[in-house]
């Protein structure tokens, strides 16, 4: 078998798609929590085996394209002029890496979540995640900064939280809907500033 080629011949980006499209139909139906894997994948026309080669676990399929967007966060804080002051580079690292965010992959699970019955996984799965990407935040911080890991990861937290909130408003926000870096940009700059003025 090729690389990038799933267990049906299909390539692995239709082969996800194919399997969130199963899922989200399958959530709709019958809420997320009364759906199981195996509903998934036999919606899907895939194996259950086959699932766990694209998605750890159900909750994953809630963020798929939010992972994809947010696992660029490293390594936009590292291509940032050095010489910029602090904050203002995480201003424009976190704001780069929700302007690469496709314009038309707005999350079903944010903007049905009462449909789908997603939000206690949401918030249960969203955490992890917002862990991840505060260490990530904090270890530049603590680089640029150097002061105690406390400070900086107050500091991470309450960007990434305004970040995340700014993405909610963005999901839900209709057909009126601006880039979601005009939202995070807007809900992170008195954060910034104010840390800014702070350090």
């Amino acid at each position: 078998m090729s690389e990038g080629v799933g267990a049906v011949g299909r390539p692995r980006r239709s082969s996800q798609r194919i399997l969130e499209e199963a899922a989200a139909e399958l959530f709709l139906e019958q809420t997320y929590a009364g759906t199981t894997i195996d509903q998934i994948a036999a919606r899907a026309g895939v194996s259950r085996n086959t699932f766990f080669n694209y998605f750890p676990s159900k909750g994953d399929l809630l963020w798929v394209d939010f992972d994809q967007t947010m696992s660029g966060l490293a390594a936009a804080l590292s291509e940032v002029d050095p010489d910029r002051p602090p904050m203002d580079a995480v201003r424009a690292a976190i704001t780069a890496v929700a302007a690469s965010h496709p314009a038309d992959s707005v999350p079903w699970a944010l903007t049905q979540y009462e449909l789908m019955g997603t939000q206690d996984e949401l918030q249960a799965s969203g955490l992890a995640r917002f862990m991840k990407q505060a260490a990530v935040l904090d270890r530049y911080l603590v680089e640029r900064l150097g002061t105690s890991v406390e400070s900086t990861q107050a500091i991470a937290f309450a960007v990434l939280a305004a970040a995340a909130a700014a993405a909610g408003v963005w999901a839900r926000a209709g057909v009126r809907r601006r880039p979601l870096a005009d939202y995070v940009d807007a809900a992170i700059a008195p954060i910034c500033d104010g840390f800014t003025r702070a350090l």
